[in-house]
């Protein structure tokens, strides 16, 4: 049953002051980027992780040296053992592979350039769904962005579907209702069925030629939407295009400023070379487009997608993007089209978080091996089966590196920790080069602790994800769970 009741500790969503609480320029401060970077850094706990991580590495590579006669040793016994030069062998194979696809990935990012926007008279008619659970306020923030945009809106229907949330979300979407009018459609599931079928009746009232998703704790630019829609112009193949997601909670606490830095990484260097090979493995949840016709095509098979006998009620847009790379439908990148999302504040969220998109990957690239070395699409394909291959030799090897970790701390404790912090600090240092070069040092350096963290204490995710692939259930969405 959906709460009437507003907590005493919100105001009120149905009162005029409610309303006005939060002006255009309010909102603007969301998405404008304009972070006063000292506060982010200079907190006692951002100091101690900071300076922890690099005594580590730094440590570390004292280690290294110390115990140099240690490494030649232990290389020394790998070399004269049968199994220890299978391993060698194995290692510098994964190695080379690696090493030539991020150099591929390099190349193809270079060659990257985001389609600018077409003009009004161009723009397709647009619907812009957004799903909310548990939301609360921050459902009428995302729909007062959404309205603000430089769209035309004759060309734009905005739907919002509260999906049986426990709490006031319904009454903010009444709240964004009352101040946007017609502009605005509102309905409820009659219980929380799910992201999936509350977009599935999104998709089904809409009524544009491009479907834009839009995550309930997401906010865009007044560009984004006009921006993120221009591909399905100018290519007539692409079926649906990936947003830039930023985070935007970054103020808040550490787990979301490295995941700001780790954002970065994946949706503008690595979902840019995937646009050149045009095709995006995933179009996110927090903002996406796709051509309703493609969406229709593969509409009933997405709803009724079932693994292992059980529905599947997670990985909505992995799955989505994939059926439409079947279709030999395009899947692009928009840099230019940005949207900041809420992301996990606690180690609890973020491991639930990367368990639901570890077993979604697996269930995905399960699916993808169905068709990818198939005709699936006139034109080169070699780009997206590659990827494909990247993808499942990390799902693969998630086990063997397991066991070898586990066999590597308890063998030679100190090699591990010295020669995995080295590498970290080796490895880590591209990421902090292409944020910096993006956007500001000062934020880049979180990458280190984001890695540490990573390597450290969630490298279990991918092999448990594997083990649990066939279980249901989002995770986060529930009400202890809420910021």
């Amino acid at each position: 049953m959906i709460s009437n009741e507003t907590p005493s500790t919100k105001p009120n969503p149905d009162s005029e002051t409610a309303l006005n609480t939060r002006s255009n320029q309010d909102r603007s401060s969301y998405y404008q980027n304009k972070h006063n970077l000292s506060d982010k850094i200079t907190t006692p706990w951002g100091i101690t992780v900071i300076l922890s991580s690099f005594a580590l590495m730094i440590g570390a590579i004292y280690l290294a040296f110390t115990f140099q006669n240690d490494f030649e040793q232990l290389n020394l016994e790998r070399m004269n053992s049968v199994w220890g030069l299978t391993f060698m062998a194995i290692a510098a194979g994964l190695f080379a592979f690696k090493a030539s696809f991020f150099v591929y990935m390099l190349y193809r990012y270079f060659k990257y350039k985001a389609i600018p926007s077409v003009t009004d008279n161009e723009l397709p008619t647009c619907t812009v769904i957004v799903p909310a659970y548990n939301e609360s306020k921050q459902v009428y923030d995302t729909l007062m962005s959404l309205a603000d945009s430089d769209f035309p809106e004759q060309k734009l229907q905005l739907i919002s579907i509260d999906d049986g949330s426990k709490d006031d979300t319904w009454k903010w979407m009444q709240a964004a209702k009352k101040r946007l009018g017609d502009r605005l459609e509102i309905y409820q599931q009659p219980s929380n069925q799910g992201k999936r079928h509350a977009l599935y009746r999104g998709f089904n009232l809409g009524t544009g030629d491009v479907y834009v998703t839009v995550d309930s704790d997401s906010i865009v630019k007044t560009d984004t939407l006009r921006k993120l829609v221009s591909p399905f112009v100018i290519d007539a193949q692409c079926g649906a295009v990936a947003g830039n997601i930023r985070v935007l909670n970054n103020k808040k606490a550490m787990l979301p400023r490295m995941l700001d830095v780790s954002f970065v990484l994946s949706f503008e260097f690595v979902r840019s070379a995937e646009s050149t090979l045009k095709s995006v493995l995933c179009t996110p949840g927090a903002l996406a487009a796709y051509r309703s016709t493609a969406v229709h095509n593969c509409l009933q098979d997405w709803i009724n997608q079932t693994f292992m006998g059980q529905p599947s009620d997670i990985g909505e847009d992995r799955a989505m993007t994939n059926m439409i790379l079947k279709q030999g439908k395009h899947v692009l990148f928009q840099r230019n089209a940005v949207a900041y999302t809420n992301v996990p504040e606690q180690y609890r969220g973020l491991y639930k978080m990367f368990i639901r998109w570890g077993r979604s990957n697996v269930r995905e690239n399960i699916e993808m091996s169905k068709y990818v070395f198939t005709n699936f699409r006139e034109g080169a394909k070699s780009g997206t089966r590659l990827l494909f291959l990247s993808q499942s030799f990390k799902i693969i090897m998630s086990y063997p590196f397991v066991l070898f970790m586990l066999f590597f701390v308890i063998t030679h404790p100190v090699l591990f920790f010295s020669s995995t912090l080295v590498s970290i600090l080796i490895l880590s240092s591209f990421s902090v080069v292409f944020y910096s070069n993006r956007y500001e040092i000062k934020e880049a350096i979180w990458a280190y602790s984001y890695s540490i963290l990573y390597t450290f204490g969630l490298f279990w995710i991918t092999p448990y994800a594997i083990a649990t692939a066939s279980r249901r259930g989002w995770l986060t969405r529930g009400l202890a769970e809420k910021r």
